[in-house]
């Protein structure tokens, strides 16, 4: 028990009263309460009343003895992060009673005491966040790259029905129209191979207000095209001005979100790009139908000089090798005009963040690298494949207008709305396909792990994956299926608007509609299939594998939009399309072959690689 609780206990409430009054009102008073409080900067570390040395106490007490005085001193630990405090009680050659007051630790005269106090830690650094824009900040930034995202679909899809409304305008050909739908696929695939990499390089703002510019000007040329050359030429303008959006506007959502919250902004983003391929075949009719063709590129200029704006007014740099965290100062053409930011951001966020990737350089090699991948066999089997089926999907899209004004005798208007079970069918198979493969996957993994005695907690490496990991398996799995579906649809399909007999019936059009479904959802899961296995191939190359399976694509379906016309007119529809489903089976082979040779082949390739860069790192040493 500590004296301090003894005379509590012993002194009368005057007693307390006047010593609470001296402690409160006299200089010396404040002065020993200040002797509890130890305090550094602005942080309190110690304040005690009960426990620390009360002078008056020991007056009132024992009004007979000389007060002791501590002798204090004060020094740092060799570790500088602690304080040492000595304290030496009684050194006074008078008999002192034993004991230190207002604690319950006792101490012999002349004993030095140490009490070793925590030095203030630091000041906590801040904490970097992965991007310093707040929430909505995002949101604004998504929804700006969302609607230039848009503008590849929507340039492609809102065209389709006026096909047949500029053959009569401009007096050529349906299949001469196709032509501009030509051009625009082919320039897309090409110019993707140069916007992406200075996208990467330079800043994907730099590139987006570049695009935004092109696309607007060649929508003004249009909307007042004399003739059909020009038409075809700015068409092809159009559709390169487009061709990196949808990639810059990945890139930048990952610029600014971190994985936890991208599913949000992703889901946004891919669900405005969905909505526009069912709906922009319906605003394409709708305007060709009461108004002109020509209305269809004035709406898109509309949207184009509105989507520029808002680039060139909000959408700051993003790249983080430029940006950072988005606490990078912005100069010249990667700050927006107006600039919506915290002015007090805090200094040490702003110099905190230490970018750890360097811009790339811009060289010739940047833009033709991703073409290399076409000599690896699992790219090119797979791009092949899955390439020729999406170029079917698009001769059946293009070859609509044609067969069904003959057919059904559809307006523009009606035209549009024929076009949806398309574009669902589209959505549709490339969402069951993702959930299909997610879930083969993580059974396979799981087959995997138990022939080894893997725990199923275990996690496998996708970057890469184990070379005994049976991936091509995994992945092939849902092919023959797919492919089957799609092969009879196609048998049946061109017989559906050939027959008089059929087509006359009420109802009828519901068949093929129902077959474009089928069609559309089998091709697109198709190439969604060998798209993800070139990525699981080679996971350290997304953006290069994406453009090359882009290019492909787009080339495939530039020649098959150009040809399907031709076809259907010299031996009719229904011949025409059991060719393309000919044109599939003598394909199955090439899957077959990655099924049973695929995975020698990865290993071969991963085995050659090891040894190049063992042998790099051996020169690098020497």
């Amino acid at each position: 028990m500590s004296l301090y609780e003894e005379s509590v206990r012993s002194s009368s409430w005057s007693l307390i009263s006047r010593r609470l009054s001296r402690r409160f009102t006299t200089l010396e008073g404040w002065r020993e309460i200040g002797l509890g409080v130890y305090a550094m900067s602005n942080n309190v570390r110690m304040f005690s009343i009960r426990h620390q040395f009360d002078p008056e106490q020991i007056r009132d007490n024992y009004p007979d003895t000389v007060l002791p005085v501590p002798a204090i001193s004060l020094h740092f630990s060799k570790a500088q992060s602690e304080r040492v405090v000595s304290v030496r009680l009684f050194d006074d050659p008078v008999q002192k009673p034993t004991g230190i007051f207002g604690g319950n630790m006792r101490f012999e005269k002349g004993q030095a005491v140490e009490t070793i106090i925590p030095e203030r830690q630091a000041t906590p650094e801040p904490v970097i966040p992965y991007h310093v824009f707040s929430r909505r900040r995002k949101w604004l930034i998504v929804v700006i790259v969302s609607v230039t995202g848009l503008f590849p679909a929507l340039a492609a899809n809102i065209y389709l029905p006026t096909l047949d409304k500029v053959a009569q305008d401009l007096r050529i050909s349906i299949e001469a129209v196709s032509l501009t739908i030509t051009s625009y696929l082919a320039m897309q695939g090409i110019a993707a191979l140069f916007l992406t990499p200075l996208a990467d390089a330079v800043g994907r703002r730099p590139i987006c207000i570049l695009s935004m510019l092109m696309f607007l000007a060649s929508n003004t040329v249009i909307s007042f095209s004399p003739t059909f050359a020009i038409l075809v030429v700015f068409r092809g303008i159009q559709g390169a001005s487009v061709a990196s959006t949808v990639s810059i506007g990945t890139g930048i959502i990952q610029d600014i979100c971190h994985l936890s919250e991208r599913d949000d902004f992703f889901s946004f983003y891919q669900g405005i790009r969905n909505f526009t391929v069912i709906a922009a075949p319906v605003i394409g009719g709708l305007f060709t139908q009461f108004l002109h063709f020509r209305s269809v590129f004035v709406f898109l200029l509309g949207l184009s000089i509105a989507s520029f704006f808002s680039v060139l007014l909000f959408l700051p740099e993003t790249l983080r090798s430029i940006a950072g965290n988005g606490s990078e100062l912005l100069t010249d053409i990667y700050r927006p005009l107006v600039y919506i930011g915290d002015p007090a951001l805090d200094a040490r966020l702003r110099g905190s963040y230490v970018r750890t990737a360097s811009r790339p350089r811009i060289s010739v090699k940047n833009f033709f690298d991703p073409l290399r991948y076409l000599k690896e066999r699992e790219i090119i089997f797979g791009l092949i494949f899955g390439s020729t089926i999406f170029a079917i999907w698009s001769m059946v899209t293009i070859s609509t207008v044609a067969m069904f004004k003959a057919a059904f005798g559809l307006n523009e208007l009606l035209l549009g709305f024929a076009f949806i079970p398309s574009g669902l069918g589209a959505i549709a198979g490339s969402t069951i396909i993702g959930n299909l493969l997610n879930r083969d996957f993580l059974a396979a993994s799981s087959r995997y792990k138990a022939a080894r005695s893997l725990p199923p907690s275990a996690t496998l490496s996708r970057y890469p994956l184990p070379s005994d990991f049976p991936i091509e398996h995994t992945r092939l799995a849902r092919v023959p299926l797919v492919t089957t579906i799609m092969v009879i649809t196609l048998c049946f399909y061109g017989f559906t608007c050939d027959i008089p007999s059929l087509y006359h019936m009420r109802g009828w059009i519901t068949v093929p509609l129902l077959l474009q479904f089928l069609i559309a959802a089998t091709s697109n899961a198709a190439f969604a299939i060998h798209q993800t296995l070139i990525s699981d191939l080679f996971p350290l190359n997304g953006a290069s594998t994406a453009a090359v399976c882009q290019l492909v694509r787009c080339i495939f379906s530039a020649i098959g939009v150009g040809i399907v016309q031709l076809m259907i007119r010299e031996v009719d529809a229904g011949p025409t399309f059991i060719a393309l489903g000919l044109v599939v089976m003598v394909l199955v082979p090439l899957p077959v072959i990655q099924w049973y040779w695929g995975e020698d082949w990865r290993r071969a390739r991963e085995r050659k690689d090891f040894e190049t860069n063992a042998a790099a790192e051996a020169e690098e040493k020497i």
